[in-house]
Parts: C-alpha cells; structure tokens; sequence
C-alpha cells in the first residue's frame, strides 16, 4: 500500500478557534456561546474518527433494549454519542443541557449564562448504511426569571444566540451561525484534527427544482400536502411549469447542507399516523437550530403555516411539522395548506393509475 499524499489546504483559510476568539472580540457577550461551540467542535473530531473506522470499531448501529425520549430504539453510537456531548458541555459554561437521548433537562453550571439543547446523533437509522449522520445543536440565553431549569429552554427559536449542526459524510463539517455573523462552513482537515473556514453560506435560491419528503408516507398526508408534491411531479406539464426531482436521505443534517447550499424545500409535515399529528421532529433542537441557519441564510422556515422561530415551545421534546428551504416553493406549500381553493383545484395525480399507485 502506497504512503498516503498529504493534500494542502486552501492556503490562508481560516481556523475554527480563531474565527471563534474573532467574534468575540467584536462582541463580548457571545464568549459563552463561543466556549460551548468550541466544545462541541473538539468532541465532533473525536466522534468522527470513531464513525470513520465503522464497524472496526463494533456495531455502531446495533439496536440496544432502551428508548428515547420519542419512543425509538437507541442504536449503540446514539448513546455513546449522548454521553460525549453531554460531558463536553460540562467543560464550557453551560447552564444546562437537553438531549434527544435524556428524558428531563440537566443542570451543569448554575452559574453559567446559556443552555444548549442537542441531537447528538440525527440520522442513526444511516449508520451501518455508511449514509451522512450528524449532530444538531442550539444556544439559548438563560432566563432571569425562569423559575425551573426546563423553563430556560422554552423559548422561540428567535432567541437563539448560536445554532448549527455538524455532519458526518465524505467530509466532517462545522454548519453554525453566531451571534449576528452569517451561516459559515468549517470543514474538518484530518490531517491535524481541526476545522478550517470552507464556505460563507448565502443566500439560498429563492426557487428550486428540488424537493425532498419520505414519499411512503403519501396516503398518511393532508390533500394540501399531497396536492403540492403531485404538482411538483407533474414536472412542466403541471402548474409549477418546471421538471423537479426528489431527494431523502433520511437525516435531516443531510437534507439541510443541500439546501444551503443549493436551494430546495424539505418537507416533514404531521400526517395521520397515530402520534405523528405534529410531524416527528423536535422542535427545540432539530426544528429551531435548522430554521436558524436557513431563515439566517436567505431562506425561509416554517410548520407548514406559520413561521418556525415565531413558535414557543410548551415542552423541551415537543414535535413540529418542519418546511424549510428556498422561499418561493416553501411559501408556496403554506399557500397550500392556508388556502383550499389551491388545494381543490389539483387533479389527483395519484390516485387511480398514478405515479405511486398502479
């Protein structure tokens, strides 16, 4: 086997650590948030190494006998993954934290400013399919006045000082926006474990030929909801005059860095399934952080109606519907839902012999 090339970088781009310490020189206040995000860096190196050697390392994805809080079966890598975070925010200062993968909120530093709600690890159901998994996280201040540890994190997305996500693929990247700043990319250089600045995101596209929604769930929709994705696969010979395609990687980080990056609208709406009326997602740290990064980038985020930040959360795992991505095709599917002359006005191209029923 031949000795492995050392490939430079872009040369004079920029490190996490320093683009970090930057911003806060420029504004003192986000220090906390800087320190947390730093953390959540250095623990995102060491999770990658350890996805990277697969199943060398053991079933990463094997099913374990415990749940989340949502009811799903925790594969190995979700809990090992829960534990790393966890212990990463109790080296910065961080009030207290939310996991997918714990029941209640836990207190850290009481004397801390900020409280940061995580995904460890979106997208397990990919890990033995070596597909892109990720980490999704958001930064909220505390509360003066909150009189519990769980009321600082019900807040609407709004109110977010930092949020962002990493992603597991073909490269290890950093997808945050801080403070004021812009939606920034920070790609891992594994050659000396850090982040290096790859791409200022923005703005997003505001029309795409992209969509992207688990199509088995087609007979579990609203007919709004059916009604858009039938006129989108009507391609040019329907009303949106325009051929689209359909992606599902089923990880929502997956889904996200696409749409950043090139426009699209992703579609998770609640459905009739029972215990999926408000959707799947979580709204405090899948739902919100997601949001952040794209309204911040020129798109737009939504519940399908309503505009996502807007919405309060009443419980730190509370589920939402979640539409985001290019403005006009996201609009679009709220003027769907809103109005039901559009959505009367569709042929069922599905129904009968169509393109999923034969």
């Amino acid at each position: 086997m031949g000795k492995r090339r050392d490939m430079p970088r872009i040369s004079g781009a920029q490190d996490f650590e320093a683009y970090l310490k930057q911003s806060v020189v420029a504004n003192p206040r986000l220090d906390a948030a800087a320190k947390a995000l730093s953390e959540i860096a250095a623990t995102a190196v060491k999770l990658s190494d350890l996805i990277g050697l697969g199943q060398l390392y053991g079933r990463l994805g094997a099913s374990r006998d415990s749940t989340n809080t949502d009811g799903d079966v925790q594969k190995e890598l979700d809990v090992l993954a829960d534990e790393m975070f966890v212990e990463a925010m109790r080296r910065a200062p961080v009030y207290g934290v939310v996991s997918e993968e714990l029941s209640e909120a836990v207190l850290l530093d009481p004397t801390a400013s900020i409280v940061v709600s995580m995904d460890p690890l979106d997208g397990s159901s990919n890990i033995d399919a070596n597909v892109s998994i990720g980490t999704i996280f958001s930064v909220l201040p505390t509360l003066p006045d909150a009189s519990s540890l769980e009321e600082h994190f019900l807040q609407p997305g709004s109110a977010q000082i930092a949020a962002g996500f990493v992603i597991y693929g073909p490269q290890t990247s950093i997808v945050f926006a801080l403070g004021d700043g812009p939606v920034e990319i920070f790609t891992l250089d594994r050659s000396d474990g850090r982040f290096f600045h790859a791409v200022t995101v923005g703005p997003i596209p505001k029309e795409s030929s992209e969509y992207a929604v688990n199509a088995s769930n087609y007979r579990h929709w609203e007919p709004s909801i059916r009604a858009f994705i039938e006129d989108c696969a009507r391609g040019v010979e329907g009303p949106m005059k325009r051929n689209y395609n359909m992606r599902w990687v089923a990880a929502l980080v997956a889904e996200a860095y696409r749409i950043l990056l090139r426009g699209g609208v992703f579609l998770y709406p609640g459905d009739q399934r029972p215990g999926y009326a408000d959707g799947r997602l979580r709204l405090l740290y899948e739902g919100a952080p997601i949001a952040f990064l794209i309204e911040r980038a020129g798109g737009v985020a939504t519940d399908g109606v309503n505009p996502l930040l807007d919405i309060v959360p009443s419980a730190i795992h509370q589920r939402t519907p979640l539409v985001f991505g290019s403005a006009d095709p996201t609009r679009l599917v709220a003027r769907y839902r809103s109005d039901p002359k559009v959505s009367a006005e569709r042929a069922p191209l599905f129904g009968g012999r169509g393109l999923i029923r034969g």
